[in-house]
């Protein structure tokens, strides 16, 4: 099994932050009801111009169904303390998961920001 994160393409002229709250209501059926920015990065630097915008959202509430492609089999909320056993089992491998996660964990435990 894999796991991902909602995410997409920012359309032009929208705020990544508005992206963010649209991609998770499109493909959850949440809308978080705070979201905050953690981190910009490009994943292949020097192959590929490929930035990504992470945001963590905090609480959401259900708006609705998942809709357009179905992009999971499984939508679930996962405790941030089993992200470690998760990684170590190669279910965490997407980079911009990865990169989101782990920091949103610090974030979170009061490392950061």
């Amino acid at each position: 099994m894999g796991v991902g994160a909602a995410g997409g393409l920012v359309e032009v002229g929208e705020d990544p932050k508005d992206t963010a709250v649209r991609e998770v209501e499109e493909e959850t059926g949440y809308r978080p009801k705070e979201i905050e920015h953690l981190i910009t990065f490009q994943p292949m630097v020097g192959m590929v111009d490929s930035e990504h915008v992470v945001f963590l959202g905090r609480g959401a509430e259900q708006v609705g169904e998942p809709v357009g492609e179905v992009e999971a089999d499984l939508i679930e909320w996962i405790p941030l303390s089993q992200i470690p056993e998760m990684i170590a089992r190669g279910d965490l491998w997407n980079s911009g998961v990865l990169v989101g996660l782990l920091y949103a964990r610090e974030r979170l435990s009061g490392a950061r920001g």
